[in-house]
C-alpha cells in the first residue's frame, strides 16, 4: 500500500514516482542540448539523476529539492534559449517528485513542464518551427499512461499563458484532458 501525502485529495507515492517518470523522460532527451552549450555543468545531469533515482523507487529527499534548484540556476546562466530550457526541463523533471495535492492550476507544472520545455528546445533546434513542437507534444501525449492523467485531471486546467512553453503547456494539458474524457 502506498503511502499518501496530505492535501486537497490523495496523492500516493507510486502516483508520483509516475509524475517524475513522465517528466524526466522528456528532460533526458533535451540534455544534451544543455551539455553541448556548457559541456563542464554537471548540475542538470545531477537533477535528471536525482529523478531518476526517485521515480525508480527510491525515497523522495532533500536530493530532489536540491538538485531542481542547482538545475534552475544552471538554467539562469545557460549561454543559449535552448540550453536555458534544456535545464529548467531537467530541474523541472526532479521538482516533480514533490508534486503538491493542492486543487492549483500551477501545480500543473510539475506534471507538464519538462515535456513543454523539451517541445520548446526541439522547436529552437529546428530554428523556430512551431510544428516540430507539436510534434513532440504528439509524442508525448502517446507517452502518457492512465494514472498520469489521472493524476493531472484532479487539479484545475491551465488556462492559455504569455510564453510559447506556457502555451504549449497548455496545449498539452488540454489535450490529454479532452482525449482521455473522450474516451
Amino acid at each position: 500500500m502506498s503511502q499518501s501525502a496530505p492535501g486537497d485529495f490523495d496523492l500516493t507515492m507510486d502516483e508520483l514516482r509516475e509524475v517524475a517518470r513522465y517528466a524526466v523522460r522528456h528532460a533526458e532527451d533535451v540534455l544534451p542540448v544543455y551539455e553541448r552549450a556548457v559541456p563542464d555543468d554537471p548540475r542538470p545531469r545531477a537533477a535528471i539523476d536525482a529523478a531518476w533515482t526517485f521515480a525508480r523507487g527510491a525515497a523522495r529527499t532533500k536530493l530532489q529539492r536540491v538538485t531542481s534548484l542547482d538545475a534552475h540556476r544552471a538554467a539562469r546562466s545557460a549561454p543559449t534559449e535552448s540550453a536555458r530550457l534544456a535545464a529548467r526541463a531537467a530541474g523541472d523533471a526532479a521538482a516533480a517528485a514533490y508534486l503538491h495535492p493542492i486543487a492549483k492550476a500551477t501545480q500543473v507544472g510539475h506534471i507538464l513542464r519538462a515535456a513543454a520545455n523539451a517541445a520548446r528546445v526541439a522547436e529552437l533546434e529546428a530554428g523556430g518551427d512551431e510544428t516540430v513542437g507539436q510534434a513532440m507534444l504528439d509524442r508525448y501525449r502517446q507517452l502518457t499512461t492512465p494514472v498520469l492523467v489521472d493524476v493531472l485531471r484532479r487539479y484545475p486546467p491551465l488556462t492559455g499563458g504569455g510564453s510559447r512553453v506556457a502555451r504549449l503547456m497548455s496545449t498539452l494539458d488540454h489535450d490529454l484532458r479532452h482525449r482521455e474524457a473522450a474516451s
